[in-house]
């Protein structure tokens, strides 16, 4: 019996992800067009492999013993297409990393654009969201991640500042009108722009300042997702409409033009910067060992 390997590939795909509109999403595909390698999958093999309802696809029995015999299978055939790779020049291929938004403007951009100038022929794919997930069920290559996020059973690599700080700051004008807290629980009586996880978590502000730990729930006019929406609250904040807490390195410009004033900066707490991290296995693809190599090599350029 032939099959064509591109649609056992879909079925894989389809069958990690739990469904054609989520695995489009992780192969950069459309969920019509895996629907329709998945129904020829299965008119070539003569059997059904998944269960498909409105709101659920499930492998079928015969979908979960050719997916057990399948995985391994494809995953020698990445292995060997990969170990060829190594012996081009330049290395070539597709390596996808899943981002905070955080590291995305941070981060990545003092590292891309020189990675994508040394290696032309790897096409870089980057997702940045700040939901925690299964970024390798998502079809992500790597990740990066702060370190209570990192995963169990992988090998992480520092990537960018080691050390990080979240400001507190606010427009001129606001602390004009309000008043400029001294201490961190002065801001209970404040205006504060907060940001949400998807989860629906609202995360505390955290200060340190010679031993003393502030943690606090304050309150204002405005709650922003964390990522997306954060550029709304930096513009609100400028507006003069509240106090803000962000990444240092976020709202620095901000702090050189004027538009925003650091407030409270002795109880700024710092914490470890992020990690790239990748599962612990035997054969690392070509295009994301180049990118580990890489990032290795800027940390050590970047240190001195």
């Amino acid at each position: 019996m032939q099959i064509d390997l591109g649609l056992l590939n879909a079925v894989i795909a389809v069958a990690k992800a739990g469904g054609f509109r989520e695995a489009a999403r992780a192969t950069s595909s459309n969920p019509s067009r895996l629907s329709d390698a998945v129904r020829r999958a299965e008119q070539q093999l003569g059997v059904r492999l998944f269960h498909r309802t409105t709101r659920t696809v499930v492998l079928t029995e015969a979908g979960e013993i050719l997916l057990q015999r399948l995985l391994p299978a494809m995953s020698e055939v990445e292995s060997a297409l990969d170990a060829v790779n190594g012996f081009r020049k330049t290395p070539a291929g597709t390596l996808r990393l899943n981002v905070p938004v955080s590291a995305a403007r941070l981060v990545l951009p003092g590292i891309v654009p020189a990675f994508l100038a040394r290696y032309p022929d790897i096409q870089l794919e980057i997702t940045a969201e700040s939901n925690v997930i299964d970024i390798f069920s998502a079809g992500s290559d790597a990740g990066i991640r702060y370190d209570e996020n990192l995963e169990q059973d992988m090998i992480a690599v520092p990537i960018g500042p080691r050390r990080q700080r979240y400001a507190i700051a606010a427009s001129p004008s606001y602390l004009d009108r309000r008043g400029r807290p001294e201490h961190p629980r002065e801001l209970l009586r404040h205006a504060c722009l907060r940001g949400k996880f998807a989860s629906g978590v609202l995360p505390e502000w955290e200060f340190e300042k010679n031993g003393e730990v502030v943690k606090l729930k304050p309150s204002g006019p405005l709650i922003v997702n964390i990522g997306a929406g954060v550029d709304l609250a930096v513009e609100t904040a400028m507006a003069g409409i509240g106090i803000i807490q962000l990444f240092e390195e976020w709202l620095r410009p901000h702090f050189a033009s004027g538009a925003l004033e650091p407030i409270l900066e002795p109880w700024w707490k710092d914490f470890p910067g992020p990690y790239l991290y990748y599962p612990d296995r035997r054969l690392v693809p070509t295009p994301l060992r180049a990118f580990i190599d890489f990032i290795r090599e800027y940390q050590q350029y970047s240190l001195k």
